[in-house]
């Protein structure tokens, strides 16, 4: 997993890419297992961002924020 901003926007925008052409090419229910795995990462790199962005707004050294497992970023509440 990527360890700084421009890097995981960029994991985040490959990942958004694969996401796009996996549901353009019309037939996802053969690549639901795909997608699953990309929802997750994307949650996943979305959450790292916050992370780094809340130490970084405090203080703190946003190089110590790290990837949770997909059993926590999936249980967040919307």
């Amino acid at each position: 997993m990527p360890d700084d901003d421009a890097a995981i926007f960029h994991r985040l925008r490959a990942l958004t890419d694969e996401e796009h052409e996996i549901k353009q090419q019309g037939s996802p229910g053969d690549e639901a297992g795909r997608l699953q795995e990309i929802e997750v990462m994307l949650d996943q790199c979305w959450d790292l961002l916050r992370q780094r962005r809340a130490k970084r707004e405090f203080g703190a050294d946003p190089d110590t924020a790290s990837v949770r497992d997909a059993g926590t970023v999936e249980g967040y509440q919307q």
